[in-house]
């Protein structure tokens, strides 16, 4: 007979002791980066949100904390194992969205490409720089008529003797306009290519894009492409097609569905903690009912959105895990740290929309979130073709 369910003092933070499924090394990184997150973002980050800047020189810091393509092995990177880039994530977005895409694009979407499919050549000349937050990259997929549908991308690259000749248009790109490298996929008669692009090459050019109410503590550009002279040896030898840059993405929503956890997790501590300080009618808010309700609806939430980023995490480090379960982390955890933001700002009311709290924060920028690196809708397609073998698309 098993022993009886034991009585225990609960961690309102950490409920089903998910804690003690990681390894002694899985925390020392986790706390390595949450360390670094309260140092260096926390104190900060509302004024960045709110003048809507990214400070560029933090690049050098988090390379000396190895976090730029942490999971990527040589060349300068850690070579962490991928639940420990995850644990990296949630932390770095515990701080703000901005913070962890930066981090992702330059690993995920602009590193990796040059690992996987560049030539010897760009490995050597980039990723070291990379690593070490020397150099900062971009990725320039998403164009103003081709987001969740990249296929149907109007940027071309045509060959003039042995060059590229490339033009075209790149829209909501991260790190566009600070960027020392491009990672450009464009249009060629041989099929979609990817294009290791220095970005003070003639011709190419990145303005911001202002007026964002989300991600504001990020860089976001466009990016335009006129007639963009690049030798032969630019293009990435070792891909064809969409696989590329989609193989790209998913390596940058393995980051998001645990990142989305750790911005989930900051909205509910701060509702709780203000739950129970803020006293109305004569007793603390945390003891009426309907508060109780939505902090317990929050923290389960958040239980489950970990575990299942540890799940797909583990499947990761063992090499089972499937782009259509990324699609599945990707799905529901930014579903869910969205819905627990908007419930946390109802916790602390008018409070709630001021950047003294970082819930209003967060709840914007996981706006955002629930969008790029594919849709809500685009990732529910991909389980619907997934669970009954038909596809939706054309």
């Amino acid at each position: 007979m098993s022993d009886p369910i034991r009585p225990i003092s609960t961690d309102p933070l950490d409920f089903l002791e998910t804690d003690q499924l990681l390894s002694d090394q899985e925390r020392l990184l986790r706390d390595t980066v949450r360390r670094f997150v309260a140092d260096r973002i926390l104190p900060d980050v509302a004024d960045w949100f709110e003048a809507g800047t990214f400070p560029k020189e933090l690049a050098k810091e988090m390379g000396a904390l190895g976090l730029f393509g942490m999971h990527l092995e040589g060349y300068g990177c850690a070579g962490t194992s991928a639940t420990e880039y995850g644990l990296a994530c949630t932390e770095l977005e515990y701080g703000d969205s901005g913070v962890r895409s930066f981090v992702s694009v330059q690993g995920s979407l602009a590193m990796f490409p040059i690992w996987a499919f560049g030539s010897e050549e760009h490995k050597q000349r980039w990723l070291p720089q990379m690593a070490a937050g020397d150099a900062i990259g971009c990725f320039g997929l998403t164009e103003p008529d081709a987001g969740s549908d990249p296929g149907s991308m109007r940027t071309h690259a045509r060959r003039d003797g042995s060059d590229w000749i490339l033009n075209g248009t790149k829209m909501w790109i991260t790190n566009g306009s600070i960027a020392d490298v491009a990672v450009v996929w464009a249009q060629t008669d041989g099929g979609i290519r990817g294009f290791v692009v220095p970005t003070d090459t003639a011709g190419f050019s990145a303005t911001d894009v202002h007026g964002k109410l989300s991600l504001r503590a990020s860089v976001t550009s466009e990016l335009v492409l006129d007639d963009v002279r690049l030798p032969a040896d630019a293009v990435l030898p070792e891909v064809v097609g969409l696989k590329g840059p989609l193989s790209c993405l998913n390596e940058a929503r393995f980051g998001i569905l645990f990142g989305a956890v750790g911005a989930g997790r900051a909205c509910y501590e701060a509702a709780l903690e203000y739950a129970k300080e803020r006293t109305q009618f004569g007793r603390p808010i945390a003891s009426f009912q309907l508060t109780q309700r939505k902090l317990v609806e929050m923290m389960v939430s958040l239980q489950r959105a970990m575990l299942v980023a540890l799940h797909l995490g583990r499947k990761r480090d063992a090499g089972t895990l499937s782009a259509q379960q990324v699609s599945f982390g990707k799905l529901d955890n930014v579903r869910q740290a969205l819905e627990v933001a908007r419930s946390a700002r109802s916790v602390l009311g008018a409070n709630g929309i001021t950047l003294e709290y970082p819930v209003i924060r967060h709840m914007n920028n996981l706006e955002s979130v629930y969008t790029y690196e594919g849709t809500n809708e685009i990732h529910t397609l991909v389980l619907g073709e997934a669970i009954t073998g038909t596809s939706a698309f054309s």
